[in-house]
């Protein structure tokens, strides 16, 4: 197997968000040439983040739920338990991506795991993520946010799975007023967050080796 497309696999659970953003960082500032890339999975308590150059407007109410404000693109996201988080820390020089191809890679797994489940799914220009449609409208089911520094990149994906999809309410999801959410199992797909997240993974593998 080439250096390029080595990959460990970390399965973390519930995890905190700030002390994980925080190993992020710390992983990306300490690699080398010869760190192998990682895929760091998990599910994380209630959380709003917010992107570097997010507007603190979009959050719409308060309702005890913390935000965490951080250094990936994009604008207010919730995190919560029953969303899988697939954080890839990867060297992209290495595996010769540019942001703009990793991301459609990203958004690929997603799509292609959707697909196996009988789901149409699809992108929107503009608008990172992976959408369906949802009672004649378009729903978010999958988001994405990216930071790189020194060719290596992290923060990642979310999909949603089996949460409770309320908090959404407080917030215009990454930005945009009146966008719908939606999760997996609310689409007829049975699968627990344990068994998407592999699923998750096994695709998101698939894309990258074909770097």
């Amino acid at each position: 197997m080439p250096d390029s497309a080595r990959l460990t696999v970390r399965y973390c659970g519930l995890a905190d968000y700030e002390p994980t953003w925080r190993a992020m960082l710390d992983f990306t500032a300490s690699r080398n040439a010869e760190t192998i890339d990682e895929l760091w999975v998990c599910e994380h308590p209630s959380v709003y983040t917010l992107g570097q150059a997010g507007k603190p407007e979009h959050r719409l109410a308060e309702n005890g739920i913390p935000l965490v404000r951080i250094d990936r693109g994009g604008q207010i996201t919730y995190h919560g338990p029953g969303q899988v988080v697939v954080y890839l820390l990867l060297d992209l020089a290495r595996r010769g991506l540019k942001v703009r191809e990793l991301v459609n890679r990203i958004e690929q797994a997603l799509i292609d795991l959707l697909a196996e489940h009988g789901v149409g799914a699809r992108r929107l220009d503009g608008a990172p993520g992976v959408y369906v449609e949802l009672a004649g409208t378009v729903a978010k089911i999958g988001a994405l946010g990216l930071r790189v520094k020194k060719n290596g990149c992290y923060h990642g994906v979310s999909l949603n799975v089996d949460m409770n999809l309320s908090p959404y309410a407080a917030i215009n999801p990454c930005g945009y007023a009146g966008m719908a959410v939606t999760q997996t199992r609310d689409l007829g797909i049975a699968l627990t967050p344990a068994q998407a997240a592999e699923a998750l993974v096994s695709h998101l593998t698939q894309q990258l080796e074909l770097a």
